[in-house]
């Protein structure tokens, strides 16, 4: 082999190395990155809004429905203490949502999100007050939207089975949509009723 071929493969073999050897680095460095950033959305949310314990506290698995593909969310079962207060119950259940999803790919709440109020009336219905984050930090679109709505539904479904409707205020107010898409003016329903069992009858005895 010429000599000039050679140090041109040579030069070749180097650069490879420094290549694989740069793109390993960058690998660590971007999963540093992310993991700083999971790091200080939680804390950064922990400030916001600490955990909410209460006196009747049993730890409980609870049913916590996080991201699952890019358009649907499915339950996590997570060793939570959960009060018997319902309304208590509810915030804490929306608190894990936010601050703990198992990746970061996972999350459907923006990491800012709180709950401002939380209230249940007689019928069942459950009025959760969120801050402005989850609209204003949403990524906009109908699937982003509406897995935030759904993780928020079925998480409260699952676990407080005395609910039956739920209306999502943002900061006291009600708004045309999550973030330009999803229709917030309705209620979304939760736990419904079973249909009624069909009336037993008697057999006629046979003449």
């Amino acid at each position: 082999m010429p000599r000039g071929a050679k140090i041109a493969l040579g030069l070749l073999v180097v650069a490879v190395i420094i290549g694989l050897i740069s793109f390993r680095g960058i690998q660590r460095r971007v999963k540093h990155l992310a993991e700083l950033q999971t790091a200080d959305e939680k804390a950064r949310h922990e400030i916001l809004a600490a955990p909410i314990t209460t006196s009747s506290d049993v730890t409980q698995a609870a049913k916590i429905y996080w991201a699952a593909g890019p358009d649907r969310v499915a339950p996590v079962e997570v060793p939570l203490p959960l009060s018997a207060n319902p309304v208590e119950r509810c915030r804490q259940l929306l608190h894990e949502l936010t601050v703990n999803p198992p990746t970061p790919g996972q999350r459907t709440i923006p990491a800012d999100t709180t709950v401002m109020g939380f209230y249940i009336l007689p019928d069942g219905t459950a009025i959760a007050d969120f801050s402005d984050a989850l609209s204003s930090e949403m990524p906009s679109g109908i699937l982003s939207e509406a897995m935030a709505v759904d993780s928020i539904a079925q998480t409260l479904e699952s676990n407080v089975p005395t609910l039956h409707r739920l209306k999502i205020l943002i900061h006291g107010q009600e708004v045309d949509t999550l973030a330009g898409n999803l229709d917030l003016t309705g209620f979304f329903d939760l736990n419904p009723p079973s249909p009624p069992a069909p009336p037993v009858t008697s057999a006629k005895p046979a003449r």
